[in-house]
């Protein structure tokens, strides 16, 4: 089971993750996610263990407890959405593409109809 361990202290590691985790079984293996620039922590990270059982437990042992001087949000992490962490894009954010949208159009201004 693939486990979300939230408000990590920044200077928690890897090692003290799976530390505290093995205390209720094996770990498959533990990360902690940093920015990709500063290669900061942003105080959350995973750990996967094999046996349902002992996740669940060490989800009920974590949650809400004092781990390098922070309370835990410990759960069962949910499925990526589509494309993980891929922000998407496509489309300009700048540049000069609109009209005027104010009175001194050549036009006369059309009233719409309403929607409703």
């Amino acid at each position: 089971m693939n486990i979300y361990v939230g408000n990590l202290s920044y200077r928690t590691t890897e090692d003290d993750l799976r530390t505290a985790f093995e205390a209720f079984g094996a770990v498959s293996s533990t990360a902690i996610i940093r920015d990709r620039e500063s290669g900061q922590s942003k105080g959350f990270g995973f750990v996967e263990m094999s046996s349902d059982t002992e996740a669940q437990a060490a989800i009920t042992g974590l949650n809400d407890k004092e781990v390098g001087g922070r309370r835990l949000k410990v759960n069962q992490a949910r499925p990526r959405e589509d494309g993980g962490g891929s922000r998407g894009g496509g489309g300009s954010r700048g540049g000069n593409g609109g009209g005027s949208r104010g009175g001194s159009s050549s036009r006369p201004r059309q009233d719409r109809d309403s929607r409703w």
